[in-house]
């Protein structure tokens, strides 16, 4: 495995990285299947666990915090993020004071932690004052509650926003972007990539295999697969993608995966680590082999022609969309 630092900072991340999003905790069977991808993540070398505080109500950092108190808390980086509901009252949700700082509380308990690596902001909430959220942030970090802080899917504009009122306020400096970043959604090369090169924050896109299309499992005129994520999730956004433009791709980059010798997930993962703004791609794994195939993916470095031979496939034109 190998390790990059998180923007400018000093802190560094495997390349490839263990989320929680679509972790599977129903049943004793499920958490120990979860449990053992905990297990084979540290083998492996992976440091960088994300998680969140809306994921599985909670379950999903209380299992991530009980998965890794087996382990030296300088072997591992835990991110956790802030925004969504998490009741059903006026001030459980959103980016103020008064939730960030509750909802922080109720993140280090479920985890089990004296402190979180990289907590970001799940979404842009337009009903707090950026300074009121970088406020508050900036403020956990003096209270050694939080190491760095960033934000997940805001835009350009907010993210350039966020970065000269934190510095004209004297707040601590948003470390870190986490976007969503595949084969299938490049939106961030346009003008995310270059805003973070510029101040010096690291990229850790999440979705890096676009819900699954970019393994290879789904394929045009054939059915889906049993117990897929396209029969069982509830928002249906692998669903979406499902089109006859994306599965001809897929298709095609099947055949460049052949030629490099690699699935086509190890393609995909190795495809986002070529940008040097990318500091670490956040996984999902439902069992530990899977991890074990992504893993993979560090270091691996992709000839001229074999990318060249992507951009054709993927024929990508900038374009503008919504953010979050």
């Amino acid at each position: 495995m190998n390790y990059r630092n998180l923007g400018k900072y000093g802190l560094k991340l495997s390349e490839v990285a263990l989320g929680s999003w679509v972790t599977n905790l129903a049943g004793a069977d499920a958490v120990r299947t979860a449990k053992e991808t905990v297990d084979a993540a540290f083998d492996l070398g992976v440091n960088f666990f994300d998680c969140a505080d809306a994921y599985s109500g909670g379950e999903a950092e209380r299992f991530l915090g009980r998965a890794l108190k087996e382990h030296a808390r300088s072997e591992y980086v835990v991110s956790s993020k802030v925004f969504f509901p998490m009741g059903r009252g006026a001030n459980e949700w959103g980016l103020s004071r008064k939730h960030i700082t509750e909802q922080l509380d109720r993140s280090l308990k479920n985890l089990g932690l004296d402190y979180i690596d990289i907590y970001f902001c799940h979404r842009f909430d337009p009903t707090t004052p950026i300074e009121e959220t970088l406020g508050v942030l900036s403020d956990m970090v003096r209270a050694g509650k939080v190491l760095y802080y960033g934000v997940s899917e805001w835009s350009p504009v907010q993210i350039t926003e966020a970065v000269h009122l934190a510095k004209e306020n004297g707040f601590y400096p948003l470390a870190a972007v986490q976007p969503q970043y595949n084969m299938a959604d490049r939106y961030i090369e346009d003008e995310i990539m270059g805003i973070c090169k510029k101040y010096g924050m690291g990229i850790t896109p999440f979705s890096p295999l676009a819900q699954g299309l970019l393994t290879g499992k789904y394929r045009k005129g054939q059915p889906l697969p049993a117990g897929s994520r396209a029969t069982w999730q509830a928002d249906k956004q692998i669903n979406a993608l499902l089109t006859d433009g994306n599965l001809d791709k897929v298709e095609k980059l099947l055949g460049v995966a052949q030629k490099a010798g690699v699935p086509l997930a190890v393609l995909a993962l190795a495809w986002i680590l070529r940008r040097e703004e990318i500091t670490s791609v956040i996984t999902g794994a439902s069992k530990a082999s899977q991890l074990t195939s992504n893993a993979s993916a560090s270091g691996l470095v992709l000839s001229r022609d074999l990318l060249d031979e992507i951009d054709g496939i993927l024929d990508y034109h900038p374009f503008v969309r919504r953010i979050g």
